[in-house]
Parts: structure tokens; C-alpha cells; sequence
């Protein structure tokens, strides 16, 4: 029997990425609840490949997709905006848009922004990567940073041009640096004539003693090597202390001069006014019992990368801020809502790791998978990583795109996308470039 539009409880979902998008389409079809989505874009995208839009392998199109396009026909409301404050008395949400939001439920499912760990120097003049805005930006300067080399006359000053620091040595800093070594190998001395005797340098610097640091020693070494052929240069043991006329300057004491710094080195969990201190964890992630629901509150849950559970045995430090567990996250916290409504009792929530994996460059790509007990490299791990990943894509048109995109690199180890395009109109200010 269907539940009449009025008495159905209205559920809030603050974020459309993994967490949010399973949860929604795991709750869609009840009749006992409305759903409503509140998000900053008006798209979903993949962000485990936001690094090739960055270093134009793919465009934006193949990795996101219109949310509205998602929901047609589904019953789900969408409101393009931000959260301002939570009132959490009177189940309120204020929007950037100056409009409010009552709810029954609330869910939040933000995720995370990128983590400078105070360091103005570094915030003011790194490079970062969390968004499709960041991905386009980041694109864009470096391919401003080859133009301006190719017409350099100083030595000192192009050498600087062509060194490009990269502070952080997991998934995303290491698929950078194997992507922008692809592109030192193969591409910039046929595109850029006037740089092909001149060296790229291309550095990870990383605080572990290794990269990859959650992978599998086999992983680290496999790794390393990639990225060595790709003449990557990498430093272990060694933190970015500051940034700034163009000195990169490292724990150990060492200083790189470079015009570029890419910074990924850390994320922290979105902050909501209205959701009180103590119910934040590590990294400011909201504390949630076993059924994501968030500490001190009845009504509220968070799932994804901003929550964090102490809950589930196997991860007592809380679960990795990666895909997996919010796609997780976000189907089981929809399916208890389901159960709670028939009057069940709900159930607690268990991460299943399905592993971990890194591509390096075009060719080579590391997996391991189920909690570490498969360890794959080389065609393998490469097979691997693109069927999760294109299967993982939001729908087929992304599938496709993406599939098309990467054919076309993998044979030509080439790719047509290296184009700036301003998103400012004529006679206003065009957006902050370095160079």
C-alpha cells in the first residue's frame, strides 16, 4: 500500500557522491520515504579519476554526470546549493540560497576537503585536487607551465618551469606522477619541439617510507619501479614544509626550486554549523554507532568519508575514507531505514574490502585485493583496475566515453585534450593563473 506524499518522512541527503548516490538509489523505490538531495554541483562525478582529467587523459564529461539526468523518472527532489547551518532542534537545514529545508531524516554524506594541515604557504600557492573545478584548474596550469617553458630564454628559470613537486605518495599523488611522467616520455618533446632537450623533473615526496603506504610490501616495490622508469624521482621518509618563491622546502632541509607544487598529501572531513564538537572524531569526522547514525543525535546520520565507526571489529580505528566503504555505507544505512519502517531491527554495518589498487602511468597497475591475500601487477593488475573501474563509472554513457578515451591513449599513448578553457566571460576577470 502506498504511503500518502504527506505522511511520508522526508529524507535530506547532504552530498551526492558515493555514499549519498548508493543511498539514494537503494531508498528510491520506497514508498514510506521522499527523498531530497542537496548538493554544490549539479552533477555526480568519479573522483577516483579526477587525476586524468587534471593531466588531460580524459575530459570531465567521461567521469560525471547530471544528477537531475540520474533521477528522472525516480521521485527524488534536487537542490543545487550548500548547507549554511543546521538547526538541529527544529529538523531544519539553512541553504546558501537563502532557502530552508525541514526534514525527518537527515543524512550527510559530504565528504571530504582537502587537509593543508595549517600551512598557509601551502594553501596559498599549492595545486590541489578534491573536485572537477580542481581537476580543470590543475589541467589548465600545467599546460600553461609548458607554454611558458617552450618561449623561456633563461635556463634557470625554465628549469624551474619543468620541476614539478608532487607532496604526497598514495593513490592520487602516485597516479599523478605516472601520468605526468607518461606525458614527459612520450608526449611534450613532439608538442613542445623547443623542450625536447630539456629535462622534466618530476618529484614525489613522501613522509612514509614508502608510497603506497596501505598496499602490500610487494605493491611498494612493484611501484617504485614504475615509477623509476617513468624517471620519477622519489623521496621517502621527507614532508613539504612550505612553499613559497618557488622554493619547496622539505623536512630534511632540503629545498627544491620548482614553479609547481601539487598537493596531495591529505584530506579532513567537512564541517557543519549546527553539529556540535563532540560529536566529531579524527580528521573531523562524525562519530556514528554501528548503524550511521551520529553521536548525540536521533535523527541524524553520516555515511561516507566524513563519518567514522568504532564499531566494526575488523577496523577499530575507523574505516579507510576510500570508495568502497561508502558505497557500502550508503546501501546498508538504506536498506535499515527499510527495515526500520516494516518495524525490524536494523543491522550493524560490516565493511567488506574488496582491496586496493594504483594505475602508473598507461601500462602498469597494482592490485590487492581481499584484504591483501591477492596481490596483482604488470597486465593483470592493469585488466583489474580498468574493469573496477569502468564498471564503477555512474552510468553507460561515462562507460563508454571513458572506455573510447582510454583505447585512444593506450594505442597512441597520446590523447587530444591538452586545451585551456577559461570559464570567465569576455571583459571580466579571467580565473588566478601563476604563470
Amino acid at each position: 500500500m502506498n504511503t500518502p506524499e504527506e505522511n511520508r518522512k522526508h529524507v535530506v541527503v547532504i552530498g551526492g557522491g558515493f555514499a549519498g548516490l548508493n543511498f539514494i538509489r537503494h531508498l528510491a523505490k520506497s514508498k514510506r520515504y521522499r527523498i531530497t538531495l542537496v548538493d554544490m554541483n549539479n552533477y555526480n562525478y568519479f573522483t577516483p579519476l579526477l587525476y586524468q582529467v587534471a593531466t588531460s587523459f580524459l575530459e570531465p564529461s567521461s567521469i560525471s554526470y547530471p544528477f537531475r539526468k540520474l533521477f528522472t523518472g525516480k521521485g527524488v527532489q534536487f537542490r543545487l546549493a550548500s548547507v549554511s547551518k543546521v538547526d538541529t532542534q527544529q529538523n531544519k537545514l539553512f541553504l546558501s540560497d537563502g532557502e530552508q529545508l525541514q526534514y525527518d531524516l537527515l543524512v550527510f554524506a559530504a565528504g571530504t576537503e582537502t587537509n593543508f594541515f595549517g600551512n598557509e604557504s601551502i594553501k596559498q600557492n599549492a595545486v590541489f585536487l578534491k573536485s572537477i573545478d580542481d581537476a580543470l584548474f590543475m589541467r589548465n596550469e600545467l599546460i600553461r607551465l609548458f607554454e611558458k617553458a617552450a618561449i623561456e630564454k633563461d635556463p634557470l628559470e625554465r628549469e624551474k618551469l619543468l620541476t614539478i613537486v608532487i607532496a604526497g605518495g598514495g593513490p592520487t599523488g602516485v597516479e599523478v606522477a605516472g601520468m605526468l611522467g607518461e606525458m614527459k616520455k612520450y608526449l611534450i618533446g613532439k608538442e613542445y619541439p623547443e623542450l625536447k632537450n630539456s629535462p622534466i623533473n618530476i618529484h614525489v615526496i613522501e613522509g612514509a617510507s614508502t608510497v603506497l603506504t596501505a598496499m602490500s610490501n610487494k605493491t611498494h616495490q612493484r611501484a617504485a619501479e614504475a615509477l623509476k622508469q617513468l624517471g620519477v624521482q622519489v623521496k621517502l621518509n621527507t614532508l613539504v614544509t612550505s612553499f613559497k618563491d618557488e622554493q619547496v622546502h622539505l623536512s630534511d632541509g632540503a629545498v627544491i626550486h620548482a614553479k609547481t607544487l601539487l598537493w596531495t598529501a591529505g584530506v579532513v572531513a567537512r564541517t557543519f554549523d549546527g553539529i556540535a564538537a563532540t560529536s566529531l572524531g579524527k580528521g573531523r569526522r562524525m562519530i556514528t554507532d554501528a548503524y550511521n547514525r551520529v553521536q548525540g543525535y536521533d535523527n541524524v546520520f553520516a555515511i561516507g568519508d566524513i563519518s567514522i565507526q568504532f564499531t566494526d571489529q575488523d577496523y577499530p580505528n575507523g574505516h579507510p575514507q576510500l570508495a568502497q566503504p561508502a558505497i557500502q555505507q550508503g546501501k546498508t544505512l538504506a536498506l535499515n531505514l527499510l527495515r526500520m519502517a516494516k518495524g525490524q531491527q536494523p543491522k550493524p554495518f560490516k565493511y567488506f574490502d574488496r582491496g586496493d589498487m594504483a594505475i602508473i602511468g598507461r601500462k602498469f597497475a597494482v592490485a590487492d585485493l581481499f584484504k591483501h591475500k591477492l596481490h596483482l601487477g604488470g597486465l593483470l593488475g592493469l585488466v583489474s583496475w580498468l574493469f573496477i573501474h569502468v564498471i564503477s563509472l555512474v552510468n553507460y554513457n561515462n562507460k563508454i566515453k571513458t572506455l573510447y578515451n582510454w583505447g585512444v591513449a593506450y594505442i597512441t599513448s597520446d590523447q587530444a585534450l591538452r586545451m585551456i578553457f577559461q570559464t570567465a566571460q569576455p571583459g571580466k576577470k579571467q580565473n588566478s593563473s601563476r604563470f
